[in-house]
């Protein structure tokens, strides 16, 4: 530990860890290199890809560029936080169905972006959708299977909270 290094403490998926951290330190290094969330990738560390998008607080941003310490406070949600042991969650599910990856390294993103979107706006239009993942590219599936992916968890979504009593 360096005379710079601190501890700080973050909320993940719904559990606090502490960690040691160095000044400016990527989220997105911490999450992988030091708390083994290895859905969180690795692309451009510039911004620009999207592949390594987590949710703090609901909203997406790319974790390559966002320091550890402005992320105290926060609820960061990664690919590991969405799913059950036992179950896929709506929009892994439809990423599933609908082959919207191939190599699979841009999915955690996009999918992550999907859940944000799909959190504030269930029934997105086509236009909303390729806006909201507009920050992650892909360079192998295209974007046709993924748009269609996300439309399909948003009726997957609505179906579920219709049955459950929720919604409008």
């Amino acid at each position: 530990m360096s005379s710079s290094s601190r501890i700080v403490e973050l909320s993940i998926n719904g559990r606090t860890v502490e960690e040691i951290v160095e000044p400016m330190e990527p989220l997105q290094s911490v999450l992988r290199d030091k708390l083994g969330n290895t859905a969180t990738k690795t692309g451009c560390k510039q911004g620009g890809c999207g592949s390594c998008t987590v949710l703090v607080d609901g909203e997406p941003m790319v974790s390559c560029l966002l320091p550890v310490e402005q992320v105290e406070d926060k609820e960061i949600t990664t690919l590991e936080g969405l799913n059950s042991p036992d179950e896929l969650h709506p929009i892994q599910a439809a990423f599933t169905e609908h082959f919207a990856m191939q190599c699979g390294y841009c999915t955690p993103g996009m999918i992550m972006t999907a859940k944000a979107l799909l959190d504030r706006n269930p029934d997105p239009s086509r236009e909303e959708i390729e806006e909201a993942i507009s920050g992650n590219l892909c360079r192998c599936t295209g974007y046709q299977p993924i748009v269609d992916a996300v439309r399909t968890a948003a009726e997957s979504l609505d179906g579920a909270e219709s049955e459950d009593g929720g919604g409008d």
